[in-house]
């Protein structure tokens, strides 16, 4: 369900024993498209769900009480928040005080993407993060060396969480910029990594093409293992070409490199 509701809008989710949080911009929020997405399921009757606008409020406060427990991934990158204390030592430690946006490590898509991230050789790269929430990705590539990041959000809590955690972890390569795709125009970078969802990735893939080289690396997450021939399609009318997948609970990471 969590990538359904990717797919129209919503940005950030966290599962529970009675289900899903999910949480949507309210200026986004689509009352038929949501209808039209839970019709799609089957039972769809039997599916209950309540909504609510949240005023801003203390973000840590929240998420220490219900959700956010430091995590470690790949025995290497340590993601808490500022408020979690006795924490163990690791190579990467990164603080992430997440309020609304989506990024600690905990979803699958993110795991898989660090997992990602901790193999990359960065030094002295040029990397893009794609839809940044927390900057969790950002953060890591500047901290495994990458000589510039450019982390974008079309979501302005999340490009203010974003500037928030980049100071946190001292990492100012990291430049956060407000928009979509449409601002990638005129630029390049060795690495791009998008964590987004799968309609949006297949609308961007275009976009991503024009900013790398042949022998650039494009790393996608945000969709199902059996959405991986749908994206593989179109990143190939762009010179792409998949070099490898991993999953984790059915979600997927792809690397694709373009050819030329």
């Amino acid at each position: 369900m969590a990538a359904e509701l990717g797919n129209i809008g919503f940005e950030s989710f966290e599962r529970t024993d009675e289900g899903i949080i999910a949480f949507i911009d309210s200026g986004s929020f689509n009352e038929t498209d949501f209808s039209n997405m839970l019709d799609g399921f089957e039972y769809a009757e039997s599916i209950r769900f309540e909504s609510r606008e949240i005023e801003q409020i203390n973000w840590n406060e929240e998420w220490e009480k219900h959700f956010f427990e430091p995590i470690i991934i790949g025995d290497e990158c340590l993601i808490h928040s500022s408020f979690h204390k006795n924490l163990p030592v690791a190579k990467y430690d990164i603080v992430i005080d997440p309020k609304m946006s989506f990024g600690t490590g905990h979803h699958e898509t993110t795991s898989l993407m660090i997992g990602e991230i901790l193999q990359m050789n960065l030094h002295g790269k040029t990397v893009l993060d794609m839809g940044c929430g927390t900057a969790v990705l950002a953060i890591l590539a500047a901290l495994k060396g990458a000589k510039h990041v450019t982390a974008i959000d079309i979501d302005t809590w999340c490009v203010e969480n974003s500037i928030e955690n980049i100071h946190k972890n001292n990492v100012p390569e990291i430049e956060v910029m407000l928009g979509d795709a449409n601002l990638l125009s005129g630029k390049y970078f060795n690495i791009i990594i998008a964590n987004i969802n799968r309609n949006i990735l297949l609308n961007d893939i275009k976009k991503y093409a024009a900013c790398l080289n042949a022998g650039d690396a494009l790393y996608m997450s945000g969709f199902y293992v059996e959405d991986i021939p749908v994206i593989e399609q179109e990143a190939a009318k762009y010179h792409f070409t998949l070099e490898s997948y991993k999953e984790k609970n059915n979600w997927a990471v792809v690397k694709m490199t373009k050819t030329r």
